[in-house]
């Protein structure tokens, strides 16, 4: 298995984000993961990371947006959502 902090690379702090997390009942997480990881791997990352239960994992795939330096045109890269949801009563605290 690979390590978790290979596949989690970090978690998404945005208002919508937040106020999911502070739901009562079930929360959710949104971090960014590495393309290439499938969702029994982000449970089992999270879990070991953590050290918490997992109830479901749902992904996307972000597309980079284009981007440009004067007349040079570019694209920033594409990149992997994972929702998290953990079981009821627990939580991950994140600064």
């Amino acid at each position: 298995m690979k390590n978790p902090y290979v596949i989690i690379e970090k978690p998404i702090h945005s208002e919508r984000s937040l106020a999911k997390s502070e739901k009562e009942g079930e929360k959710q997480y949104e971090f960014k993961v590495s393309i290439k990881a499938n969702k029994k791997e982000i449970k089992k990352a999270v879990e070991d990371a953590f050290n918490v239960h997992v109830l479901s994992v749902n992904t996307i795939r972000v597309k980079g947006k284009p981007k440009r330096v004067r007349y040079k045109q570019g694209w920033r890269s594409d990149w992997k959502k994972a929702f998290v949801k953990l079981r009821e009563g627990e939580s991950i605290k994140l600064i």
